[in-house]
């Protein structure tokens, strides 16, 4: 399998920093690159997270109208339960995923996946034409607000002529469905400081941008899908309340995950302040009387076969 570009995996990507009893990768809060722990109770939480975007897309994991992808790229794979099933789902094909946590990677990848340790804020080194399928979910947090336009770039560049680029993001603004979260909830004053606490280093506000953005790097076809992803179990409609039922535990992990580092390094608040803040956006968050939602952006794009 194509090799380019990978890093050697030393002390650079595996040192760690404890936070208030969470870790965190050292290079990537050095560099601005990533805010959230990189330990075993996050690594739960990304796995009970990819079980409910399998349920948000009714079990689809490639968008795009591709029968038979050879070579498959999933950017910022995490845990890698993605790219797990995508190897598996297409035993014939190439399935690589990149990481900046080595400590996110899993060990025993199917026989046709490999993993690589690397930035993607780096410009990509893969050859050009080379993938059938590149796949980014949920980079936002990873990815340098300088950087969106490049990275896009560089996927269409590495993608093969007719090639598909599927992008999905949590948007982590808040929203009621019956507008009863006011401004003065918890929950919403949870969404505006974690916006504000990623600036300058991310822009939070990206996913609303995606389509724009793969427009004017080149592709065609491009569609964008705004779903709902309910934070609990609220929706009269059987499969959304159970969705929202699923996303709870979730829900209740990031909002203290997501936001630890960031509330209390970059905007000073002090850890007990944080506690209260969370325990209350929590309680909000799992009471269906709010009806409390993350919106989520789906975004496909071709690059032109000529």
């Amino acid at each position: 399998m194509q090799r380019d570009g990978t890093v050697p995996l030393d002390e650079t990507f595996t040192e760690t920093i404890e936070h208030y009893g969470r870790s965190y990768q050292h290079y990537s809060l050095t560099n601005g690159t990533y805010f959230a722990p990189i330990d075993e109770d996050e690594i739960s939480r990304l796995e009970v997270m990819h079980g409910v975007l399998s349920r948000l897309f009714d079990g689809r994991l490639i968008f795009p109208p591709i029968r038979s992808p050879r070579r498959i790229l999933d950017c910022g794979c995490g845990p890698g339960d993605w790219a797990i099933e995508v190897a598996t789902q297409y035993p014939d094909a190439e399935v690589l995923g990149i990481d900046v946590s080595p400590h996110m990677i899993p060990e025993n990848p199917p026989d046709n996946m490999e993993l690589q340790v690397d930035d993607l804020n780096g410009r990509f080194t893969f050859r050009s034409n080379h993938f059938d399928v590149v796949h980014s979910q949920m980079v936002a947090g990873g990815i340098h607000a300088n950087r969106w336009r490049s990275y896009i770039r560089d996927i269409f560049r590495v993608l093969k002529p007719g090639g598909w680029c599927q992008m999905v993001e949590i948007y982590f603004n808040a929203q009621s469905d019956n507008g009863t979260l006011s401004r003065d909830h918890a929950l919403s004053q949870w969404s505006r400081q974690y916006l504000e606490s990623q600036q300058p280093y991310k822009d939070p506000r990206a996913p609303l941008q995606l389509a724009s953005w793969m427009r004017s790097a080149g592709f065609t076809e491009v569609e964008s899908r705004l779903l709902t992803l309910p934070m609990c179990g609220w929706s009269s409609v059987p499969r959304d309340y159970d969705i929202g039922r699923s996303n709870t535990d979730n829900v209740n992990q990031l909002l203290y995950s997501l936001a630890l580092y960031p509330f209390t390094q970059f905007l000073g608040m002090s850890f007990s302040d944080f506690q209260l803040l969370i325990a209350q956006a929590r309680s909000e968050a799992s009471n269906p009387a709010f009806k409390a939602y993350f919106p989520v952006y789906v975004c496909i794009g071709r690059k032109p076969r000529r």
